[in-house]
């Protein structure tokens, strides 16, 4: 039986692809494996978002040349469908599959050869325009479900929408179908709902993502449903008050900022001002009180002068937000953004980045005490850490309890006693079960 190993960068997104693509290998006969175990295939699923990203893609092609010389070395993904070229000059790449191309891989095995130069079969990203769903398989307790892909807007600094193509989705009956089988394949405690821009959902179909979360709701399954991100323009009030009465959907938003200043936000070409994005955190606050939420914000943004970046950290320091995602700006190529004007210097952008990211412990903390002595159900995962096991409420607090393999993929209700310092210097709660209610 031939064997296949993968390897995944960026996003849940991606993770969702790769399980879906690996489901298909299993079914064409092939056995998944470790790049150790020396597979006969090995795929690795790009992210084009960071330089960083880039430079990881290569290193694993040097690991899998070191360790299993006679693979095959597949790349998909966003940088795939942006650099193919590139890619297939690194020494041990075999194929190259662009953003339609990466779902059919078996089929351009049979024309490899090792002793010649890589092929590409990459199709121009205007044709990208069929919808492939997918979904992460393997954790007993979660499963990112991709409801959409590809991206309309145009923000200045995003390469997105060039590798992924133009927003598209199924419609809400083929949405729910396939997530009910997949609640029944895998039994997940929380399905994610993820995509490239979640809120589009359904525009090619005259529907809307509130019609879709609202079909969800109905599901009769023990599992919850979690909003992996969705854009503060296309987060309406509608959804809101309807996460606050939902029986499935658990109070926690993260909502894209990028900055808190009107001239930068223009630059980016985002779809909103401050002021939007503050009556969101308003209107959140007035239905979920006790809701989490999560913040992207960009440093080093060209044209980001200290005025504009303390602007942007006092908006987040007096905004009732619980957590940020700090991303240093990083040059793509064929963006506007790299072609502009007053560029940040790196040295500036790292200490921009320092100071948010201590805003955030910061926000995260005070949210944690805040909710000590109260009691949540928490869906305990499979992960091990010495004596310890981790899971997390509706409102996304992170938990740990001596660990009790039973608990795995159930929900227990359990009171949040202390503060810690645990697990890379995330703050979270020790909580001891004070009643097990298994589901």
């Amino acid at each position: 039986m031939p064997k296949v190993a993968f390897y995944t960068l960026g996003c849940k997104l991606n993770f969702s692809e790769t399980s879906t693509i690996a489901r298909d290998f299993v079914a064409n006969g092939y056995q998944k494996v470790e790049l150790e175990d020396k597979p006969d295939v090995f795929v690795i699923n790009t992210c084009s978002v960071t330089e960083n990203a880039d430079k990881k893609c290569k290193a694993l092609v040097n690991k899998a040349n070191r360790l299993a010389p006679d693979a095959f070395v597949v790349i998909i993904g966003c940088y795939a469908q942006l650099k193919p070229e590139d890619i297939a000059a690194i020494h041990g790449v075999d194929l190259v599959l662009g953003a339609t191309e990466k779902f059919n891989i078996p089929a351009y095995l049979d024309r490899l050869d090792k002793t010649q130069a890589a092929q590409i079969h990459s199709c121009e990203i205007h044709q990208a325009n069929e919808f492939h769903p997918s979904w992460s398989s393997g954790d007993r307790t979660r499963t990112f479900f991709k409801i959409q892909d590809g991206c309309d807007y145009v923000c200045t600094y995003c390469t997105i929408p060039l590798a992924r193509g133009t927003s598209r989705s199924q419609n809400v009956e083929q949405t729910f179908a396939a997530i009910e089988k997949t609640i029944k394949a895998e039994r997940p405690g929380e399905i994610v709902l993820t995509g490239v821009n979640t809120g589009d959902f359904g525009r090619a179909y005259n529907e809307k993502f509130i019609d879709l979360i609202r079909k969800l709701d109905t599901i009769n399954e023990a599992v919850r449903f979690r909003i992996s991100s969705i854009e503060p323009n296309l987060l309406s009030n509608e959804i809101i008050e309807f996460v606050a009465q939902s029986n499935r959907f658990v109070p926690h938003f993260h909502i894209p900022l990028q900055s808190g200043s009107n001239e930068i936000l223009r630059k980016m070409k985002r779809r909103y001002m401050r002021e939007l994005y503050t009556e969101r955190v308003k209107k959140i606050r007035e239905c979920i009180t006790d809701c989490c939420i999560g913040v992207d914000v960009i440093v080093g943004f060209p044209g980001e002068t200290e005025e504009a970046f303390l602007e942007t950290y006092t908006f987040l320091r007096d905004l009732d937000i619980n957590y940020l995602h700090v991303f240093t700006y990083s040059e793509r190529p064929n963006t506007p953004a790299a072609e502009m004007e007053d560029v940040v210097p790196d040295g500036i952008r790292a200490r921009r980045s320092r100071m948010l990211h201590i805003l955030s412990d910061k926000k995260k903390r005070q949210f944690y005490e805040a909710n000590i002595g109260r009691q949540y159900p928490v869906l305990w995962e499979a992960e091990k850490d010495e004596n310890w096991m981790y899971g997390f409420t509706p409102n996304y607090l992170k938990m740990q309890t001596a660990w009790d393999e039973s608990l795995v993929n159930k929900t227990c209700m359990a009171e949040l006693q202390r503060v810690t310092d645990a697990c890379t210097g995330m703050a979270m709660l020790c909580a001891e079960p004070v009643q097990k209610v298994f589901s």
